[in-house]
């Protein structure tokens, strides 16, 4: 049987993907004051260990203010490298990439988590920090909904400054060895909501027309690129459909900008600028919903696109790059529930049958598990059924 491309290297600029499989990027809400704990630690590192290609660290904030609620991991000042650059060097160190989404909310910040219902934060909250500091800005002054907070519409001399933050983090993000770094431009945050006709109601150069409110992606894009090596290869995240006036026609046109900017690859997914959005539907139990995105961006904008939502088989994620539907797969629920979901795929491609692309702290004791049940040798869940 001829190599899965699931399981064949993908190289990006100087990046070598020992396979197309990506874990992405997943809100712990666990930091301490916007530092890095074990768990982020132990969370990332199962799905190097259980053999993703390129692992990416959740959205990690650019400035304090990005914050969306009292957990985010932070990278807006130098003293949270050396946390996160444990991280990368874990996974790096179980042979897969690192990568780090950079990210900041907007005006869906200062929130509980969502578990603790989504709720406007006050300053008394156990967990808080640098309340003064935690300033609610947006494009304009519209909150997300009715039951969220006010934010306060930034002046357009604050932009070039905010701009700057996401190169700042950048560099920081390289000092701490990740080597692939993803904007965030999805699911109603910051710059999505600069793209929100919905959100953007300014009437400067950012705002108004398709081609303003594209401004302060394409100048975050061209800032970060800026800050991050040539070498290393840069994905933005994009809602390519959001059901509030910004759809896949958009995006591809914002691709292609976004090409010429340094942009490599468009990490494709949906909603968040309601706060009931296409993800929420029923759409969204249909198995990988939302894959025409990256296939339409890939053809139409001649660029690489990475699928996500709802990727759920091995032949499923293989039919997807088998059919040109786009260059890399990314997991994230189905990894929680599955940590080693890419061995178990390798396992039913017939891509690793030694084992090989996991540890050998994993494979060795897994090679022999296999050996035994192959040769007739009843495994201890057969000898169990037997004994009855």
């Amino acid at each position: 049987m001829s190599q899965p491309l699931l399981f064949s290297p993908l190289t990006i600029r100087g990046v070598t993907l020992r396979n197309r499989i990506v874990t992405a990027p997943m809100h712990q809400y666990a930091s301490h004051q916007g530092f890095a704990t074990d768990w982020h630690l132990v969370n990332v590192g199962r799905y190097a260990a259980g053999g993703c290609g390129l692992v990416m660290v959740e959205s990690t904030k650019v400035e304090r203010r990005g914050c969306g609620t009292v957990g985010d991991l932070g990278i807006w000042k130098d003293d949270f490298i050396p946390g996160l650059a444990r991280i990368a060097a874990f996974i790096e160190a179980q042979n897969a990439v690192p990568a780090i989404q950079l990210g900041h909310s907007g005006r869906k910040a200062r929130l509980t988590r969502p578990w603790e219902g989504q709720k406007p934060l006050t300053a008394d909250h156990p967990e808080m920090f640098d309340w003064d500091g935690w300033d609610l800005i947006a494009p304009s002054a519209v909150p997300h909904s009715d039951r969220m907070p006010m934010p306060r519409a930034l002046s357009r001399a604050e932009i070039p400054e905010l701009v700057a933050h996401w190169g700042e983090a950048a560099a920081r993000a390289d000092k701490a060895g990740f080597e692939v770094l993803e904007i965030h431009g999805a699911h109603g945050y910051l710059v999505h909501q600069f793209l929100s006709p919905a959100a953007n109601r300014r009437n400067d150069e950012y705002g108004g027309s398709d081609a303003n409110r594209m401004r302060f992606a394409l100048e975050v894009a061209e800032c970060v690129r800026a800050n991050w090596p040539a070498e290393k290869p840069l994905f933005m995240r994009l809602s390519c459909e959001d059901d509030a006036g910004w759809g896949p026609d958009q995006s591809v046109a914002l691709a292609q900008e976004l090409k010429a900017k340094g942009i490599d690859v468009i990490d494709c997914s949906s909603g968040g600028i309601l706060e009931r959005s296409p993800m929420d539907s029923v759409r969204a139990r249909q198995y990988g919903y939302q894959v025409p995105y990256a296939e339409k961006i890939r053809q139409e904008a001649g660029m690489m696109t990475m699928a996500v939502g709802h990727i759920v088989h091995a032949d499923q994620a293989e039919a997807i790059l088998q059919q040109g539907r786009a260059d890399l797969v990314a997991l994230a629920r189905e990894l929680m529930y599955s940590p080693n979901w890419a061995l178990d795929a390798a396992q039913k491609l017939g891509a690793d049958p030694d084992f090989t692309s996991v540890p050998p702290a994993m494979g060795w004791w897994l090679g022999k598990r296999a050996k035994s049940a192959f040769e007739g040798v009843p495994s201890t869940y057969q000898r169990g059924v037997a004994a009855g």
